[in-house]
């Protein structure tokens, strides 16, 4: 009764702190939602989509056209209700709409990104903790919070890129599940190539998804082959039920346990339908109602119209923001979004807001779509180690691994301790790094002009890198290990706070602006 009672609090204080996060995830994407009366940088395009779309108007952008629904919907939903005030209503789409239905439900969307991102940290390591910071950590990211507040695609395909991966996450616990505990997979399977389908229909690059899950299922297959022990599950106690055995499992970190050991144990039909047919058919009947608009051009045809459009745009002298793959890496070149100066008082402006007060000097409201530069230059470094770290120890584990299922992989040489049994952590850290780089490097053969905002869905991978460190060091028994945890938490959440007018578009002075401009490349 001790240890139910023990569960059930852990459990509540869970629940709250990410309910906390949502909460603020939320308040921080709508407050001042129609600041801007005006398109702010891509919104020039996709809410012009979506605005010809409700008028039975085709016009093609180039990418799929699932997010033109999406913000289509927004705009219907928003203006039935009608939400948004006067002074936030403009003409510039073609229809008298408020800048609020074009934008809430992009908001509504990216404050539930943290949440899923730390249904993932879960799944993976049953791990409440790495649950906790991940969503934390990734609530904190400016690039995220930006493109949340606007008409703009990416937090679309993020989202359903992840939610591909915690349906199949979901589907493999239940695969690995104690005997007499296993249920149905179809349900979290068609969510997750659903979710892969979607990704793509927002944009090709939601790709990098699928091609992240695959090659997670290629390289389980061939640790099965090479060294099955692996793979194996650790037999539990003979004396213990399902029902404590589960506990056991949800309660011991020391347990040997990785949804992605029960790759192999798909049946071939079930990873065609979840990395193909369900994904083809998702992309696909994406397509119909746009191509309905105009029935002389196929479904087909439309696919080599994107691919004609990604082949005529222009190289990196394209556009003032173009920026290299690589450089994402640093946050080299963020993007300016919104950039507005103003005086008091009243000077014609498209900002909706109290009016400044007329001792007011030079006003300056600049949008940027750059990351939370401590989480982001932290992330980098993460991959990176955590990469070095599954090559170090996954090499030790296949080099040590008995019959019994077990390896003998201590992480204390490395002087980062780990939370889990270091082949959940092994098993975890490759979930991570190959997902972050089928989202990236494919990136290095593209020559047309790309930018910052592309990294978007290795971002995510990376931030759960870190996050899988801080709770390693947060579980340490060395207190150092606890200090660098939770300094690097709140750096991360200081340099949030610190560069927050950037996110949000707030008023700043111009040497209030200076400050936050670090380097000549972010303007």
């Amino acid at each position: 009764m001790v240890g139910w009672e023990k569960q059930v609090k852990k459990n509540r204080w869970f629940w709250l702190g990410m309910a906390a996060i949502l909460v603020v995830s939320l308040a921080l994407r709508f407050w001042g939602l129609g600041r801007f009366n005006t398109l702010v940088f891509d919104e020039v395009y996709y809410a012009n989509f979506a605005s010809k779309f409700l008028q039975g108007r085709q016009e093609f952008g180039g990418h799929p056209p699932l997010s033109t629904y999406l913000i289509a919907g927004g705009i219907w939903i928003s203006e039935q209700l009608g939400w948004g005030s006067e002074a936030t209503r403009n003409g510039l789409t073609g229809l008298y709409i408020s800048t609020v239905s074009y934008r809430w439900l992009n908001a509504l969307t990216g404050a539930w990104i943290p949440l899923v991102v730390g249904a993932i940290a879960f799944q993976l390591t049953h791990r409440r903790t790495y649950a906790l910071i991940a969503a934390l950590l990734m609530a904190l990211d400016g690039m995220f919070l930006v493109e949340s507040r606007y008409a703009l695609n990416n937090v679309y395909l993020v989202l359903f890129g992840l939610l591909g991966h915690l349906g199949l996450l979901i589907a493999l616990n239940r695969v690995s599940a104690p005997q007499g505990k296993s249920r149905s997979l179809l349900f979290p399977l068609v969510l997750s190539g659903v979710g892969f389908g979607a990704s793509i229909g927002i944009k090709w690059n939601g790709a990098g998804f699928v091609l992240g899950a695959i090659a997670l299922w290629v390289l389980a297959w061939i640790v099965k082959w090479v060294r099955p022990q692996l793979l194996d599950r650790p037999a539990l106690p003979m004396a213990a039920t399902d029902a404590t055995a589960e506990a056991r499992l949800d309660s011991e970190p020391s347990q040997w346990r990785s949804p992605l050991a029960a790759l192999p144990q798909l049946k071939l039909w079930q990873v065609a339908l979840t990395f193909g047919v369900i994904p083809a058919i998702t992309y696909y009947v994406s397509w119909l109602p746009y191509a309905a608009l105009n029935p002389e051009v196929s479904v087909w045809e439309w696919q080599g119209q994107v691919l004609s459009y990604h082949e005529r745009v222009g190289g990196m002298d394209a556009h003032p923001y173009c920026s290299r793959w690589l450089s994402w890496l640093w946050m080299i070149r963020p993007v300016a979004y919104f950039y507005q100066t103003a005086h008091a008082p009243g000077e014609p402006s498209p900002i909706v807001g109290p009016p400044l007060p007329n001792e007011a000097g030079r006003i300056i409201y600049d949008v940027h779509a750059m990351g939370n530069p401590p989480l982001w230059w932290a992330s980098t470094l993460a991959i990176a180690v955590v990469l070095g770290l599954v090559v170090l120890r996954g090499g030790q584990a296949i080099a040590r691994s008995r019959g019994d299922g077990h390896a003998i992989a201590p992480f204390a040489a490395t002087g980062f301790p780990v939370s889990v049994h270091p082949l959940t952590w092994v098993w975890t850290a490759v979930f991570l790094c190959i997902n972050w780089g089928a989202n990236f490097l494919p990136w290095a053969k593209v020559t047309r002009c790309t930018f910052i905002y592309h990294y978007m869905g290795s971002l995510v991978f990376a931030i759960l890198a870190i996050a899988l460190l801080v709770d390693g060091w947060l579980d340490s028994l060395r207190g150092w290990h606890r200090v660098v945890a939770l300094t690097t938490v709140l750096v991360v959440a200081l340099g949030f706070i610190f560069w927050l007018p950037l996110f949000l578009g707030l008023p700043i002075s111009p040497a209030d602006m200076q400050t936050r401009r670090w380097f000549a490349s972010w303007i």
